[in-house]
């Protein structure tokens, strides 16, 4: 446990600096000239994605009755202005 633990804050310590940095690009980048002969084939991927069904129902919720008892409202003394 306390090998986790240690593990983690030295993670955290890790992390923070790229956290508050910024990057920004000082130079365009250029591709280079590129000659290509024959039939180019791109790969082809079989992906099957999970089933989701999305669906409502309708459910009854029991809330609770609050009675909220005000006190009378009092007028409020106001108070001198400073320096009187």
């Amino acid at each position: 446990m306390k090998n986790q633990l240690i593990t983690l804050l030295c993670l955290a310590f890790l992390v923070l600096p790229l956290a508050g940095c910024t990057v920004e690009q000082t130079d365009e980048g250029e591709l280079p000239d590129v000659e290509v002969e024959g039939e180019v084939e791109l790969p082809e991927y079989d992906v099957d994605a999970a089933d989701v069904e999305i669906g409502t129902e309708t459910r009854e919720i029991e809330v609770p009755d609050i009675d909220i008892e005000m006190p009378e409202d009092e007028p409020e003394e106001e108070e001198p202005p400073p320096g009187s």
